[in-house]
């Protein structure tokens, strides 16, 4: 479990493709992470939750399903890409944001991008079946980051949402140079989810 409280931004170092049917192995430069990192723990890659496999002192690997590559944006990922970082939560630890999975639902795409006083006004837009768990004022989490829901449209197939990024988490995560028609991981809020399954039980 995560919280979508981003921790450290990230650099891919290298990338390893996969041959049919083997994961694709990434290597992740993480100074602040890496060295406390153990075998076996999971972190949530911009939103992603994936294992570490092997670490230095300031980078981690990890490696990703042909699965996994097909319904995130790590099939995008190059050399260079950078990525939201948060470690797993840990009994005792402060819930600042939302509970996170690391479970992707779908991949949304950025609509629009405008300055809003300090701020910055962002849209996104998901397919219409994720668009029914979203609501105003409820949470949503965009590449690993926890975020509040300002509204949200239908419009034909697919649902627009709008957010608010205040000049701190522009600053410490990948929104810092986000741009319009870029692909995002997107997960809808957990209890959202069960709402939904008990409703239709």
């Amino acid at each position: 479990m995560f919280t979508g409280i981003v921790t450290e931004v990230g650099l891919v170092r290298s990338i390893r493709r996969a041959a049919a049917a083997a994961d694709t192995r990434l290597e992740i430069a993480a100074p602040h992470h890496a060295g406390s990192l153990a075998l076996g723990a999971s972190i949530a890659c911009s939103g992603v939750c994936l294992t570490v496999v092997e670490r230095g002192d300031d980078w981690f690997a990890v490696e990703a399903s042909a699965e996994t590559l097909a319904r995130t944006t790590l099939g995008d990922w190059a050399v260079g890409t950078a990525i939201n970082l948060e470690r797993a939560l840990r009994l005792g630890d402060e819930l600042g944001g939302h509970i996170v999975s690391g479970h992707v639902d779908g991949v949304g795409m950025v609509e629009a991008w405008s300055p809003e006083g300090g701020s910055v006004r962002a849209s996104f837009s998901v397919p219409r079946t994720m668009g029914r768990y979203l609501a105003s004022k409820g949470s949503v989490a965009v590449d690993g980051v926890s975020l509040t829901v300002n509204d949200v449209e239908d419009h034909g197939d697919a649902t627009r949402f709008g957010v608010n990024l205040i000049p701190h988490t522009r600053s410490e995560t990948t929104f810092r140079t986000a741009r319009v028609g870029q692909r995002v991981n997107v997960e809808v809020d957990m209890l959202a989810r069960y709402v939904d399954r008990l409703k239709g039980s």
